[in-house]
């Protein structure tokens, strides 16, 4: 049974209809023409030249402020306070694959990043320290360079301050650091690691985020066929393909969030799937800061090698593109407010930048499989142990 199943009651009829009764429309024939007049053709002509000639997006004002287009993805760059070295990748890929990490010896950070998953577990939930299940969805850690924040809910700015949190988290590695520290400086091994890593500096906590955080840095997506697409081989995307390109753009309004070589805004919405009331129930950002303002805000994921790393969303409730698309399409109704129920908080009000969409069944399929044009498959990583 789907995961999807789970979240039948929470869901109302008309997304019940949406997620499980469509079916894709077969194929036109090559003179098709889109929503706004464009064919096929025209648009392959476009897309695969300079992004000035691509056609406008359709953007909300609060989307413009530094927006920037989809495209091929930059390599990252490393910090000054925590420049690239062989030794330190090396150490933080060791670390990284090492349950020595947990306090049970039992759980390590690949334990929910899997290199052949899409760097995620494929679950809708991870398990921890005693068989605990965690409350969201791990997400993949792909592109970790790109990010200005971490986690779902945005609480670590970097990826260094990132890799300390699970460690000490008591559902997930339940590690205390100083115990850590300790236990890394009688190891036959990591002594000599960190000194070829670190010539200046001692085990501690600073130092296994830095290595962790170095490794995870070249962790990147493969080029995809979009991205060679846009760099004008355009016979790489199918017809299918390139409609849902454009509409990507345009009328389905999803780069007002998934934009930049990211496919990320690298900002946080209310998107409505909160479950404020009901058994999911996920605050996001608030319970970081306490702040009324942020209720409910979770962070825009990446729509890189995204047909990879679901289950999908926060809470990993969703393991079916096409059902995400027509809720998008519905502007996620589930995330209304029940007029005869009261709430201990503030009701958070979605992002004004979700609206009905009116797709068609053929444009919702073109966008799943524009999704599939922007995925390259995980590359296997063995483990250094």
């Amino acid at each position: 049974m789907k995961q999807n199943h789970l979240i039948l009651l929470l869901l109302p009829t008309v997304v019940f209809s949406s997620f499980f009764l469509l079916k894709p429309e077969e194929l036109t024939e090559d003179t098709y023409t889109t929503f706004d007049g464009y064919t096929i053709n025209t648009l392959r002509t476009l897309y695969s030249q300079e992004k000035s000639n691509w056609p406008k997006p359709t953007l909300d004002k609060t989307a413009e402020d530094g927006f920037v287009d989809i495209g091929p993805l930059p390599k990252p760059t490393y910090p000054k306070h925590n420049p690239y070295s062989e030794e330190k990748v090396a150490l933080g890929k060791r670390l990284f694959f090492d349950p020595i990490l947990s306090k049970s010896n039992q759980i390590a950070c690949a334990s929910c990043h899997v290199p052949e998953l899409g760097w995620g577990d494929g679950k809708r939930q991870s398990h921890g320290h005693n068989r605990q299940l965690g409350k969201r969805n791990a997400p993949t850690i792909l592109n970790a360079g790109h990010w200005q924040t971490l986690f779902w809910d945005g609480r670590a700015p970097s990826i260094e301050a990132q890799a300390l949190f699970p460690i000490q988290d008591p559902v997930e590695m339940n590690q205390n650091l100083d115990e850590l520290v300790k236990e890394l400086q009688s190891h036959e091994t990591y002594p000599k690691l960190f000194k070829q890593a670190f010539p200046e500096k001692t085990i501690s906590p600073e130092t296994i985020g830095q290595a962790i955080a170095t490794f995870e840095r070249g962790i990147n997506s493969q080029s995809n066929r979009f991205d060679h697409f846009v760099e004008g081989k355009e016979t790489l995307l199918s017809d299918l393909e390139v409609e849902g390109l454009h509409l990507f753009r345009t009328k389905a309004r999803c780069i007002n969030c998934h934009n930049t070589p990211l496919f990320s805004d690298n900002k946080l919405h209310v998107t409505g799937l909160h479950q404020m009331g009901r058994p999911f129930e996920d605050l996001g950002k608030y319970n970081v800061t306490q702040d009324e303002a942020d209720i409910a805000k979770f962070r825009t994921p990446s729509l890189r090698d995204v047909m990879y790393t679901g289950p999908w969303m926060h809470n990993g409730l969703f393991d079916d593109m096409f059902g995400i698309v027509a809720l998008y399409d519905k502007a996620i109704p589930v995330g209304k407010k029940h007029p005869k129920k009261e709430y201990k908080l503030p009701f958070p009000e979605q992002s004004e930048l979700l609206k009905p969409l009116h797709l068609t069944k053929r444009e919702k399929e073109a966008v799943v499989a524009f999704m599939q044009a922007i995925s390259s498959r995980p590359v296997f990583m063995t483990s250094p142990l």
